[in-house]
């Protein structure tokens, strides 16, 4: 049995940070509609179930986002595709404009069922409802129900090692 050298164990959260940049997620922009409308690029996304449909999303309590999907009981998830890393780092940016201006620098069309913006040019999204909501650390888990979801062909944005990266194209056509 050949022995692998470990690193320090994980005491911090910059030190698990650090770890979890091995693992390569693709990237969402998670929105909400209404009142209380906000975008916020996330990838702490998975899918949950197959029957009911079911996707997570994992939110900081201190962010605008879990405040709004809290208030509106619905959620919108665009995957990004290749070519929206600009998005990508628009929505994680604290600078700009919030409420529905925010919206104002990309191309967006409202959840057929929820109304939360889902963006233009994405490789998928998801409309989805809040089905249930998990306490974990200093996080929430939002699970919700996908009422509605399209998707197309093309690159993914990935994230990895702290970067962007292109992804390989979609196996299949949409």
């Amino acid at each position: 049995m050949k022995s692998e050298r470990h690193l320090a164990p994980v005491h911090s959260a910059a030190a698990l940070r650090d770890v979890m940049s091995n693992f390569a997620t693709g990237i969402t922009v998670l929105t909400a509609g209404g009142d209380h409308c906000h975008g916020m690029t996330a990838n702490a996304f998975s899918s949950v179930s197959l029957e009911p449909p079911m996707v997570l999303c994992c939110i900081a309590r201190t962010a605008q986002m879990h405040e709004a999907i809290l208030r509106t009981r619905h959620f919108g998830v665009s995957v990004l595709s290749a070519d929206q890393e600009d998005v990508a780092r628009y929505f994680a940016s604290r600078g700009r404009a919030m409420g529905l201006a925010q919206f104002d620098e990309v191309d967006w069309f409202p959840g057929p069922r929820s109304g939360a913006p889902l963006l233009v040019g994405s490789l998928a999204w998801l409309d989805c409802e809040l089905a249930e909501v998990y306490h974990g650390g200093d996080h929430s888990i939002f699970v919700g129900t996908v009422l509605d979801a399209a998707r197309r062909s093309g690159e993914a944005l990935l994230f990895f090692g702290g970067g962007f990266h292109q992804g390989m194209p979609s196996p299949r056509s949409a």
